[in-house]
């Protein structure tokens, strides 16, 4: 009997060391569940129910590998672009992202948002990094590489780039140079622009703004 007394006191101080590990999870009702399990299993312990005590941890010990499981089989996910003035429908394009995989997003450079639209950005690339560093659905994000676009995406080696409906990027091209260098994904396109707000871009509020405080006499 004390040797099942010990087995379920190493399982126990095993599931608490893997717990204490666990800084943030996409899955907290599965760490919730092993936290029950696991608190289940101390008290029978307590009362001397070696049986019950004994299931409950290893419930606990399985939801935690189930846990492992789930996150390391998601797909990486690469996104690129300027993230001026973040809106709405910059949330929800990283929220779709996010439903294919852990989202690794590439910041444009300054200059290169410049070149791309047309115009200088309304807030800088270090303050455009930490905004998008913020969201939930972010993994990861970094500021894109100035000269050569798929740099970025080889920093990550995505299963998947994931591209917005207005981003001109030739998909067949794509993944031909991706494949050159040793890269392969898939390829998905956000088919439209998600139009649920007043203000679904970066280029209506700057208008919206301008016709407000700007243009009366």
């Amino acid at each position: 009997m004390s040797e099942l007394r010990d087995r379920i006191l190493r399982y126990i101080d095993g599931v608490e060391r893997t717990l204490n590990q666990i800084s943030e999870s996409k899955h907290p009702k599965i760490v919730q569940l092993a936290i029950q399990y696991k608190e289940d299993a101390k008290y029978y312990l307590e009362k001397g129910d070696l049986e019950t005590a004994l299931v409950d941890i290893v419930y606990a010990e399985g939801l935690l590998d189930a846990l492992n499981y789930l996150e390391e089989s998601r797909k990486k996910v690469f996104v690129g672009g300027t993230f001026d003035i973040l809106h709405p429908g910059h949330i929800e394009f990283l929220r779709r992202a996010y439903q294919l995989g852990d989202v690794y997003v590439a910041v444009a450079r300054d200059k290169n948002a410049e070149k791309v639209k047309g115009r200088k950005p309304i807030n800088d690339e270090q303050h455009r990094l930490e905004v998008i560093r913020s969201i939930k659905y972010v993994k990861e994000a970094f500021l894109g590489d100035e000269n050569d676009f798929l740099k970025s995406v080889e920093r990550v080696k995505p299963d998947i780039v994931f591209l917005g409906p207005d981003q001109r990027v030739d998909e067949t091209k794509l993944k031909e140079e991706l494949d050159k260098r040793g890269i392969k994904v898939e390829i998905f396109r956000l088919k439209e622009r998600i139009n649920k707000w007043p203000h679904s871009s970066t280029s209506s509020i700057i208008k919206e703004i301008t016709n407000r405080f700007c243009n009366h006499a």
